[in-house]
């Protein structure tokens, strides 16, 4: 078991982006001219202060424009591609890793259609090599990003010394719908555009990261080893959180439902305990995690049902208050603000866990 283990893939760094243009939930408002109450509270009372959108541009009446499908769409594919570039290209230069390192790219993105997917676009965009094996995974949502990393570290595993990268890509304001519904409310009250990647690394036969051109650089990396995952999936909920046809507003529109948070509390102790199960790891023994900031309900349903505190979720929830839903991607902002901290040690346990259509909850467990 310590042999393979120690082979384990490792996490070995990561990056985020965000669009330049930020607003607090009070100018969203003022600037959609939202006046119903009911809307507003689920606006200010969300526990998130500021977002970063790509708004829709002003029209010639002052007020911003309405986006067509394809408006939207564009936009998408524009961002997704921008954000992700600039998520990859800071993850490489923290480990000092060049574009010609990439070996493997998987690309995640819900808030767009793309054929060719993200992955062909950001080789193009970032002038990668034509050979880089690669993958897509679209339509999961939040918990799509997890889900990708088991993808990358089995590729990972696959190629000892080899480095392979995730990028999780939302631009989530191209899958606005704008009303005043309360349908859509709960939704442009959540969600910002962000970009995050990972690159995952398992260590070659001389314990590093491999020799030469096809091996990889010869660099010794440290970061977490993922040592396990473990997935449930609520079918009986499978509509409960969707991105379907709004027949309506004639364009693609997310649907949350208000049972959610209620959903993720009844699920979330048994995938945890089925993560751990077999690794003689406690949940006491955890000393770091890392949840999906899906909203301030679920994140107290989380915390209640595991028994943790405000401080075991500091990061999820100030990511929340930063930025706050970024689908795919959060739990990687989560995972930035624990190493720029600098608090934890080897040896330390972290559990990673996102949540999503399906209805599904993804984990992993990791260790310094």
């Amino acid at each position: 078991m310590t042999a393979v283990v120690d082979r384990a893939p490792r996490i070995v760094g990561v990056g985020t982006a965000v669009p330049p243009e930020h607003y607090s939930q009070e100018e969203l408002l003022d600037l959609f001219g939202i006046t119903d109450r009911k809307v507003r509270s689920v606006f200010l009372l969300g526990s998130i202060e500021q977002r970063s959108l790509v708004l829709p541009p002003v029209g010639p009446d002052g007020g911003r424009v309405r986006e067509s499908q394809g408006d939207l769409l564009e936009k998408h594919k524009t961002w997704a591609v921008s954000l992700g570039a600039d998520a990859l290209a800071l993850c490489l230069k923290r480990i000092g890793a060049g574009l010609s390192e990439v070996a493997y790219l998987c690309c995640v993105t819900s808030t767009g259609f793309l054929t060719p997917g993200l992955s062909a676009l950001l080789i193009r965009e970032l002038g990668l090599d034509w050979h880089t094996a690669r993958s897509d995974i679209v339509g999961m949502g939040c918990n799509a990003g997890l889900n990708a990393l088991d993808v990358v570290r089995n590729w990972a595993a696959a190629h000892p010394g080899r480095l392979a990268v995730l990028v999780c890509s939302e631009a989530c304001s191209a899958a606005y719908t704008m009303d005043s519904t309360m349908r859509t409310a709960v939704v442009n009250s959540l969600f910002g555009d962000g970009a995050a990647a990972v690159a995952v690394l398992a260590d070659g036969e001389d314990g590093e990261d491999g020799r030469g051109e096809e091996e990889g650089s010869g660099r010794h990396l440290e970061g977490p080893r993922i040592l396990k995952t473990a997935s449930v999936t609520v079918v009986e909920a499978i509509d409960a959180m969707r991105y379907d046809w709004d027949r309506d507003q004639g364009r693609f529109s997310f649907f949350l439902d208000p049972q959610i948070p209620y959903l993720v509390g009844a699920h979330v102790e048994g995938v945890i305990d089925r993560l751990l199960a077999g690794t003689r790891v406690r949940r006491d023994d955890v000393a770091h995690w890392l949840v999906h900031s899906g909203g301030k309900k679920v994140i107290d349903a989380v915390a209640v049902n595991l028994g943790l505190t405000r401080h075991d979720l500091r990061h999820t929830i100030t990511v929340l208050r930063d930025f706050g839903n970024v689908s795919s991607g959060s739990f990687l902002f989560s995972y930035d603000r624990l190493l720029r901290e600098g608090v934890v040690r080897p040896g330390d346990y972290g559990v990673l866990m996102t949540m999503g259509p399906g209805s599904t909850i993804e984990s992993a467990l990791i260790q310094w």
